[in-house]
Order: C-alpha cells, then sequence, then structure tokens
C-alpha cells in the first residue's frame, strides 16, 4: 500500500470507528479529528506532486486539527459565558469548562443536582441554570445539548427515562426562562458512559449527571 493510502486509510478508520471507552463529547472530537485527517491527508497527496507521503501526513495533521473543532465556533461570546459560569459555579460542584470541539460544557453532578431517582432539581442549581439561560437569550444562534446519566444500578426500565427526565427537567427550567425550546436536544443515556467505577458509592455518584453542552454552529 502507498503512503498516500495508508495515511488515508488510517485517518478514516478512526473517524468510523471511535473509541466505545470516550464520552458523547470525545467521540464527536474524535470523529471529527478522524475525518478532518483523511480529508487532509487526501488533499495532502493530490496537491503533493513527487513528494505524497511527507505532503500527506502534512494535510492529515492539518484536516485533524481543523476537524477536531466539529463545525462549532469558539468566539468571545463563548468565552465570556465561560468566565460568567465559572463564578455562578464556584463552590458548587457543577465544572464549566471548553471541549476540545469548541463547547461549553457545564457538568452538573448528582449532588448538585438531581436527588437519588429523582428527575426533580434542586432548588441549588436554579441560581447556576439561571445564569445560563441568561447567556443564552443574550446569544440566540447558540444551540444546547442536554444529556442525563444513570448509575448502573437498577434496571434499564428505571435508568433511561430517569436520566432522559432529567435532562427534559433542564431543559423546561431553560424554556421557563425564556429560551426557545426548539434550540435544546435532551438525550437520556441511562448507565452507558460512566465517568467512575460503579463499584463505589463514590464513584456511581459520579456517574449519576448531567451534562449541558453549548455551542456557536459555523456558518455553513
Amino acid at each position: 500500500m502507498s503512503e498516500r493510502k495508508f495515511v488515508v486509510a488510517c485517518a478514516a478508520a478512526v473517524a468510523l470507528a471511535g473509541c466505545s471507552n470516550m464520552n458523547a463529547s470525545q467521540n464527536a472530537t474524535a470523529q471529527g479529528a478522524g475525518i478532518g485527517a483523511a480529508a487532509g491527508a487526501l488533499l495532502g497527496a493530490i496537491t503533493a506532486g513527487g513528494n505524497t507521503g511527507s505532503s500527506a501526513l502534512q494535510g492529515a495533521a492539518l484536516g485533524a486539527a481543523v476537524g477536531a473543532a466539529g463545525g462549532y465556533l469558539w468566539n468571545r461570546h463563548l468565552e465570556e459565558q465561560k468566565q460568567q459560569m465559572q463564578r455562578a459555579t464556584a463552590g458548587t460542584g457543577v465544572q464549566v469548562a471548553q471541549t476540545a470541539d469548541n463547547r461549553l460544557r457545564i457538568g452538573v453532578p448528582s449532588d448538585a443536582g438531581f436527588a437519588t431517582d429523582s428527575a426533580q432539581i434542586n432548588p441549588r442549581l436554579y441560581p447556576i441554570l439561571d445564569q445560563l439561560a441568561q447567556g443564552l437569550r443574550a446569544n440566540p444562534g447558540e444551540t444546547v445539548q442536554v444529556l442525563g446519566f444513570t448509575d448502573n444500578t437498577g434496571s434499564d426500565a428505571i435508568n433511561y427515562p430517569l436520566s432522559s427526565n432529567r435532562a427534559q427537567s433542564v431543559k423546561n427550567f431553560l424554556v421557563s426562562r425564556g429560551v426557545a425550546a426548539q434550540r435544546i436536544e435532551v438525550q437520556g443515556l441511562g448507565p452507558t458512559q460512566p465517568v467512575a467505577s460503579n463499584a463505589t458509592a463514590a464513584g456511581r455518584a459520579m456517574n449519576r449527571r448531567v451534562e449541558i453542552y453549548i455551542a456557536q454552529p459555523r456558518a455553513g
């Protein structure tokens, strides 16, 4: 196999496969990087002239960097929202960060968000969601994804609806604060994608969570 075909094949494999132990955000980033690498490698090989291997590799690296952005734009507004949310969540256990694919991630652990086996939002989360809604109203082009998770205790028949209901509760709150419902996607993922071991109480508490992703899609 030529160097050009090898680079393209490897990049495409990464894009299509992802990793089973990645969370939703990491998988999206990895697949975006793989797709970008494949496209970059192909472009580099096509335009290389005689030095196909080197140009293909350089194209793959550039394509991976662009593809990892996942079609999202990190701008001044998102940076300001991140800083505002970090101030609003200080000392609460809620985590705020920029993801590798340029989304704003807000991770809400179980003790900050919901009681065990409940989809009712903890009142301590109200000020945080109020701040989030304020930022979303000021930036109507942003989209929102809310993912709900549980630990692995109990049955799927309980866990999946519970995780979905928790995500829906967050959406309902934001909508009640003036955020358009069509901007918000919700999904309940039950016990999938754990971030800690379910063998301990502390680990299970970490896995019972809600993740909120705010994104500014790039113009098509």
